[in-house]
């Protein structure tokens, strides 16, 4: 057992050298630090002054009468299909088994969504979002045609 063990030459690759570690200068020195309490005062100021600016954007729809697909989750919609009326596309939406005629101008969602342009094969709409500052700002949206929505 011995001499086998002797007889035995494991193949053990050299370890490579560890790379020398270079030290990079900070210049973050001159920042706000992100917990700081010059860094919060400094977000209140500016979402005390951001309401105000974003209230000509928010403030249509608040005031308006609710229509009632905005009582629904985008996501829980699906368009299923367009009709041509009076020359005008009008789009099929699907909600808990029922069936809405969306047309350019209504409104869904509960992000003030409103359907801006209707094509064949999807509705096109604005919605109204607050941001992580709290900043109302517009995004786009839209619905997608769903051919086997009717599942």
């Amino acid at each position: 057992m011995l001499s086998e063990r002797n007889s035995i030459k494991p193949s053990v690759q050299p370890i490579p050298e560890p790379t020398r570690f270079v030290p990079q200068a900070y210049g973050g020195e001159r920042l706000t630090p992100p917990f700081s309490t010059e860094k919060l005062a400094s977000v209140l100021r500016g979402s005390q002054v951001a309401p105000v600016a974003n209230a000509a954007l928010i403030e249509p729809e608040l005031n308006r009468r609710k229509q009632p697909l905005e009582a629904y989750p985008l996501d829980t919609m699906s368009m299923v299909g367009s009709l041509n009326r009076e020359g005008q596309l009008v789009a099929l939406v699907k909600v808990d088994k029922l069936l809405y005629q969306v047309r350019p101008g209504n409104y869904l969602g509960q992000n003030f969504g409103r359907v801006t342009r209707i094509t064949e094969t999807e509705v096109v709409m604005r919605e109204i979002v607050q941001d992580s500052a709290g900043e109302w700002t517009e995004r786009a949206a839209a619905l997608q045609l769903q051919e086997d929505a009717s599942k």
